[in-house]
């Protein structure tokens, strides 16, 4: 075997010469691996191991096609080990048919350093940079920049600092604005700050020579001039990166106890909220009809998008900008989380009505107007217990962070008060099938088939194949769900064996189909919400036929937030002793039973709100009001 091998490799070294290529890397891949090592070293940030692989290849490796490569890397090389000359003496080898703009910015970058502006703007000047990728693009619009600044030409380097902004690239655009700021700081007077405010109209440039004019205008003593310019500063963009400087301006100029008698309103009207937050607005506009407080008051909206640092921004120009005496609003959870921050900041009231928890515990001066679990459970347990004199009960929730928390909170509840938990049962939110579970919940082996079981009577029963009954374990069975799942779970519930129970439920099972789906099932059920478009009260009653009469459409929970939310602060600002803010925290924190088409509402010590819920229940397949 070994003969024959080596037959075949000598045939072949006499025939192709392949033997040595087979046994050695070819010459392209002998530069390819010194190359590399030049590269990891450098990476690594040995530059003087890098330096010495480098020139070992240009002298060993001098006709490979990555030659030039080599070139550019000695010049980095050299550029990082402050060594400026030798850099461009490396890319001056580069064949000028190979020099891209990696090296171009590169070689400007050196000439800077050793002061050569003047080569720099001639050199950068000659080329266009259509075909230049997008980063490369502004680092040549910044190396001019920065040739015309060494230059003394402060007019044409804004220019180019301008175009580097507009130019998306690794340069963020703040970091463009830092220089810009800088440049017209050090480098502009008033006249040429005015000249590049009314030149750049409308950009960040101008925002930011308006911002620089009213800084000098209150240094001078002119408080009025700097006004205006930080008012003008402040049209800039929301995103815009100095607002808050502008914001700090501002504060400087205002007098603190001079409020307007106004509400800001943070909503989202455009994004993927867009259509809650306009609900809810359509409820504030009606209570603007409907109070007509004597001391005027307006409402200010500004729209979130549902973002957490925009409602920040937005709560620190209501407060600073608008001299709003509160704020109403976020909705939704990340956008109220940046605001409330937000506000314990600014010390102005913000009342929330968003659902995410702990907000208002976070700060003396953020309140939450919205329906909670806590609310929920309590009402449900008043019921059951107090005025029912129920005591054992089983819980059957959702395997959701919401249908967790109801849970809990259920049994904490219950154990509170001195009921008793018998049976605890989750199911998977994709589930149609309630055996497993509603078996468990009767302390049944949930395995055991159907023909295990003694089958019921028909003559007793009515419904042939139906297991037959089991004394139910506990009174009531709480299922914290909405009701598209109730729709199915009810009936499984009575099928498998589990009657004579009294089941309670969140504002979730509030919906006028559930009686229509679940049919009998449902009968009798107990459930909560904080808003019933048919109860008997009058004011509900009224603020429905309005909201019908002013829209054309019968109003939801959003509707009816908005109405309290704004009703609330309308009412306690048409006392003309509330002139600051701190008297209208006070006056929120007092707040006892505002009678709200919401229910009943005051605040607890941390700024819950404690409201008196709508009892609800289903009676020959109607939802109607019990309480």
């Amino acid at each position: 075997m070994r003969f024959r091998t080596a037959t075949v490799c000598l045939l072949l070294l006499l025939s192709f010469g392949l033997c040595t290529a087979l046994a050695q890397p070819t010459v392209s891949s002998q530069a390819d691996i010194a190359m590399q090592r030049a590269l990891d070293h450098y990476q690594a940030g040995k530059l003087n191991e890098a330096a010495g692989l480098l020139r070992g290849f240009v002298v060993s490796q001098s006709d490979s096609d990555r030659i030039n490569q080599a070139y550019y890397y000695l010049a980095l090389v050299h550029r990082d080990l402050d060594e400026a000359s030798i850099a461009l003496d490396y890319l001056d080898r580069i064949d000028p048919i190979s020099t891209g703009p990696a090296s171009t910015l590169l070689q400007a970058e050196l000439l800077l350093k050793m002061g050569d502006a003047a080569r720099v703007v001639y050199n950068l000047r000659q080329i266009s940079t259509e075909t230049w990728p997008l980063q490369q693009r502004q680092q040549h619009a910044l190396a001019l920049a920065e040739g015309f600044l060494a230059l003394d030409e402060p007019h044409k380097a804004l220019y180019f600092y301008q175009q580097a902004m507009l130019v998306e690239g690794a340069v963020s655009p703040r970091d463009v604005l830092a220089r810009i700021y800088k440049l017209l700081s050090d480098r502009f007077n008033e006249a040429d700050l005015a000249e590049a405010a009314f030149m750049y109209d409308d950009s960040p440039v101008a925002y930011l020579a308006m911002l620089q004019l009213g800084w000098r205008a209150l240094a001078a003593g002119q408080k009025e001039r700097a006004r205006q310019w930080a008012a003008s500063a402040m049209k800039a963009p929301i995103g815009f990166a100095y607002r808050e400087e502008a914001l700090a301006l501002q504060s400087q100029l205002s007098d603190p106890t001079q409020l307007q008698r106004a509400i800001g309103v943070l909503l989202p009207l455009s994004g993927r909220y867009a259509a809650f937050g306009e609900r809810v607005k359509k409820g504030m506009e009606l209570a603007m009809e409907t109070f007509r407080p004597n001391i005027p008051v307006r409402l200010i909206f500004r729209d979130t998008a549902g973002n957490e640092t925009i409602a920040a921004q937005q709560v620190a120009e209501l407060a600073i900008s608008d001299r709003v005496m509160g704020i109403v609003g976020p909705l939704v959870g990340n956008a109220a989380q940046g605001a409330t921050a937000r506000a314990n900041q600014e010390r102005i009231p913000l009342l929330t009505m968003s659902q995410r928890e702990g907000l208002a515990a976070a700060s003396l001066y953020v309140f939450r107007n919205s329906l909670t679990a806590e609310l929920q459970v309590r009402a449900l347990l008043n019921y059951a217990m107090e005025e029912r004199g129920l005591s054992t009960f089983g819980i059957m929730y959702p395997q959701t962070r919401q249908g967790e928390n109801f849970a809990v909170l259920f049994q904490d509840e219950v154990w509170r008060r001195g009921g008793e938990i018998v049976a605890v049962q989750s199911y998977q939110t994709d589930q149609t099938d309630f055996r497993y579970q509603v078996r468990l919940l009767q302390g049944l082996d949930p395995n055991a088939s159907d023909e295990e079981e003694d089958p019921v009577d028909s003559e007793s029963s009515g419904d042939a194949g139906k297991e037959e009954k089991t004394p139910p374990p506990f009174e009531a069975l709480f299922v914290p769900d909405y009701s598209d799942r109730i729709s199915l779970i009810a009936p499984q519930i009575a099928f498998y064996g589990l009657e004579d129970i009294q089941l309670l439920g969140t504002n979730g099972w509030n919906d006028t189909e559930l009686p229509r789906l679940a049919k009998q099932f449902v009968e009798g059920a107990v459930f909560t919400d904080s808003f019933f478009l048919h109860s008997r009260y009058p004011f509900v009653q009224e603020f429905v036929e309005d909201y019908f009469n002013r829209f054309g459409e019968e109003p939801t929970i959003l509707e009816a937030q908005g109405y309290d939310i704004a009703g609330i602060m309308l009412t306690l600002l048409n006392d003309p002793g509330i002139a600051s803010r701190e008297d209208f925290r006070r006056a929120l924190s007092q707040l006892q039973n505002f009678p709200g088409v919401t229910g009943a509402t005051r605040f607890d010590l941390v700024g819950e709100a404690d409201k008196i819920l709508f009892l609800l229940q289903i009676q020959k397949g109607v939802i109607v009001q019990i309480n």
